[in-house]
C-alpha cells in the first residue's frame, strides 16, 4: 500500500490544500515472489473512494484512527481523503468547498492517479459532519457516484452555524436548498431519477441515533436502496466508524476487474 500526503494549489480555493491519497501497491508477499504480481504498473484504473472526515478533523484522521489503509489494500481500492476544516463540504463564506469536492478534486485525483473517474467505480462516504457532506454531493450528483455510505451522519446541518460553534447547528436545515439533504432526496423522488445505493449506520447510543433512522425511512420512502447497520453498544465514536467502514467497503456494489477476485489476502 502506497500512501501519499499531496500539497497542491487549488485553483477553486485560491490556496495550497493538503489530501491523503491511498493506492493499492505490491505487497512483501509480493516483492518476494510468493504472489503473482511484482510490477507497479496496475492492470486496470483503481475504483475510488472519496472518504470525508468529521467535524474538527483533517485529510489524515480516517488513516490514523482506523484500519481504512489495510481495507484498502484487501479491496483493491483507492481512498482519498481531504481537509474540509468545519466547512461542512459545502460553500461557506468565501471558501467553496461545494465546487473543489465536486469539480477540482476529481480532476486532481483522476489526472495524477492511476485512479478511475467512471461512475460505476466511483463512491463516496464520510462520518458525522462528512456524512452531511456525503448526501450533498451524492444527492446533488446522483449519476457520479455508484453508491454512498454515511456512518452517524448529521443529516440536518446548518453549515454556517456549525463554523461559529453554535450548538443548534446540527437541529436546523441549511439556508440553501442546494445543500439540504432532504430538498435534495425529494428532488431525485419528483424527478423520476435514480438514488445511488446507499448503506447507512449508526450506534444506538449516538444522539444523532433518531435522525439517521428517520432520514433512512425518507430515502426508502422515496424509492431509494438503503442498508441500515445499527449497533446498541456505540455512540459517536472511531470504533463504531472503524468497523463500519468496513462493512461497507465489503458491501460495495463493484464491477471492477479487481473486485472479480473478492476480497484480497496479503
Amino acid at each position: 500500500m502506497a500512501k501519499f500526503t499531496c500539497n497542491f494549489i487549488s485553483y477553486t480555493l485560491r490556496r495550497t490544500v493538503d489530501i491523503t491519497v491511498v493506492i493499492p501497491t505490491v505487497t512483501i508477499p509480493e516483492s518476494m515472489g510468493l504472489s503473482e504480481s511484482r510490477k507497479h504498473t496496475p492492470k486496470e484504473k483503481f475504483p475510488v473512494l472519496y472518504l470525508f472526515h468529521g467535524m474538527g478533523n483533517n485529510h489524515a484522521t480516517w488513516t490514523g484512527y482506523t484500519n481504512v489503509e489495510m481495507y484498502a489494500e484487501e479491496r483493491q481500492i483507492a481512498v482519498v481523503n481531504i481537509s474540509a476544516e468545519n466547512k461542512s463540504y459545502v460553500k461557506v463564506g468565501g471558501d467553496d468547498f461545494f465546487t473543489f469536492i465536486s469539480e477540482e478534486l476529481p480532476d486532481f485525483v483522476c489526472g495524477m492517479f492511476p485512479v478511475s473517474d467512471r461512475p460505476e467505480n466511483s463512491y463516496i462516504a464520510g462520518l458525522s459532519m462528512g456524512g452531511y457532506g456525503t448526501l450533498v454531493h451524492a444527492l446533488n450528483f446522483p449519476e457520479r457516484f455508484a453508491a454512498f455510505g454515511i456512518f452517524s451522519a448529521a443529516v440536518k446541518l446548518n453549515p454556517e452555524k456549525l463554523i461559529t460553534g453554535d450548538a443548534a447547528a446540527t437541529e436546523e436545515k441549511p439556508a440553501n436548498p442546494r445543500f439540504d439533504p432532504e430538498s435534495l432526496a425529494e428532488g431525485i423522488s419528483s424527478e423520476g431519477k435514480k438514488f445511488p445505493r446507499a448503506y447507512m449506520a449508526c450506534g444506538q447510543k449516538d444522539f444523532l441515533y433518531e435522525a439517521n433512522k428517520a432520514f433512512r425511512d425518507k430515502l426508502i420512502s422515496y424509492g431509494a436502496d438503503v442498508t441500515w447497520d445499527e449497533h446498541p453498544d456505540y455512540g459517536h465514536e472511531w470504533r463504531f466508524w472503524d468497523m463500519e467502514v468496513e462493512k461497507f467497503m465489503d458491501w460495495l456494489p463493484r464491477t471492477d476487474g479487481y473486485a472479480k477476485a473478492g476480497r484480497r489476502q496479503i
